[in-house]
């Protein structure tokens, strides 16, 4: 029996976000912070974070999921999580908790799409910090790797507060700021050596 390997592959970004780089043409990722879930030959996925949702309250959601207790004992925020499958939720959250389908991103952080970290928040229990996205961000092969190759993203190792905190407006800038970039002096020419 094989082990699964414990950390991403050398040269994939998996369990970093990605930063939009000023220039970013793409309205739908214009300031945006990217947690990325999964990083490989095939392909990548990862979740928005500083794209909040006013509208459906996590109440509102577990209402219509038909999940008790409501009102909750606990709340998690709600976030675009990016432009693909906007029906789909899924919970990136610490690795304290993972129950049965849940992706161990790396040894801190998971993402389950089950409505079993649902109902445990909702009970009062589940991961310690979690963001519950509607969507997601998805890549084909290779396509990733291209857009940092033309000076699309940054990428940066992630931090809970970058991933997990109410702070939207600002998470773009103090992820840029983890790197100790001035957005002000970014260009969106790709250059090579």
């Amino acid at each position: 029996m094989s082990q699964r390997p414990t950390g991403p592959a050398p040269g994939f970004l998996t369990g970093q976000v990605l930063i939009a780089m000023p220039g970013m043409t793409d309205p739908r990722f214009a300031q945006s912070v990217v947690f990325v879930c999964a990083h490989t030959e095939e392909g990548a996925m990862g979740i928005v974070v500083n794209a909040p949702l006013a509208e459906p309250s996590f109440d509102d959601l577990l209402r219509q999921l038909k999940i008790a207790p409501v009102p909750p004992a606990r709340r998690i925020r709600l976030c675009a999580g990016g432009p693909v499958d906007h029906g789909r939720g899924f919970v990136l959250h610490t690795a304290d908790w993972t129950g049965e389908g849940s992706l161990q991103v790396d040894e801190a952080l998971a993402l389950t799409a089950s409505l079993d970290v649902l109902k445990a928040i909702a009970e009062g229990g589940g991961p310690r910090a979690g963001v519950l996205a509607l969507g997601y961000a998805g890549w084909g092969a290779g396509q990733l790797d291209q857009e940092l190759q033309q000076n699309a993203w940054l990428s940066a190792p992630a931090d809970e507060a970058v991933l997990f905190d109410a702070e939207h407006p600002t998470k773009w800038r103090r992820a840029l700021a983890k790197l100790k970039v001035d957005p002000l002096l970014l260009s969106s020419a790709a250059g090579h050596a």
